[in-house]
Order: structure tokens, then sequence, then C-alpha cells
């Protein structure tokens, strides 16, 4: 289990974090509508299916987040590339050390 304090930056991380997610997940997701390919049936169908896999991958990196699994999802987070240099030089020197073994 994080300390407290650990804790505390954790959350802040994952809610920066999952902006950034979306953020990709919405140009992903706006890149796919502008292109000029196939019927609009076809685009709504490749469409449906990129916010799907988005979702699930979304559900696995910030659901169900406790101080207990803290770092497993924050590993998942950073191996995202979703952490700034900045927010993950703030945790302790311990969990820094187990997210870039895991990472």
């Amino acid at each position: 289990m994080i300390s407290e304090a650990d804790w505390k930056k954790v959350k802040k991380i994952k809610e920066k974090a999952l902006e950034v997610f979306c953020d990709r997940a919405l140009s992903d997701i706006g890149e796919a509508i502008s292109k000029d390919s196939s019927t609009r049936h076809g685009k709504f169908l490749y469409v449906y299916k990129m916010a799907e896999t988005h979702h699930k991958r979304l559900a696995l990196i910030f659901d169900d987040l406790r101080r207990s699994n803290a770092r497993v999802h924050l590993a998942l987070i950073v191996s995202e590339g979703l952490v700034s240099t900045e927010d993950f030089s703030s945790l302790s020197e311990e969990l820094r050390a187990f997210i870039q073994e895991h990472a």
C-alpha cells in the first residue's frame, strides 16, 4: 500500500491523466470522422468500434482505483504516457522505483 502523501498525489494525477486520455481518444475519433473514406455507415461502425476500444482501455486503467491497488493503476497510467515529468517526480522514490520497474 502506498503512503498517504503519495495517495493524495495519485488522485490528482489520475484526474489529469484521465483528461489527457480522453483528449487523445476524442482526437482519434475526430480524425476517423474526418477521413474521406467509406460510407457514413462504415464510418459510424468504425467510430463505434474505436470508442468501444478506448472505453475498455479507460476502464482498465482508471476504474476502481484504491489506495491498495494504486501502484498498479499508476504504472498503467505512466505506461500510457499520461503523466507529466513534474507529476511523476513529485512521487516518493519508492513509488517511482516500482513504477519504473513495472511500467
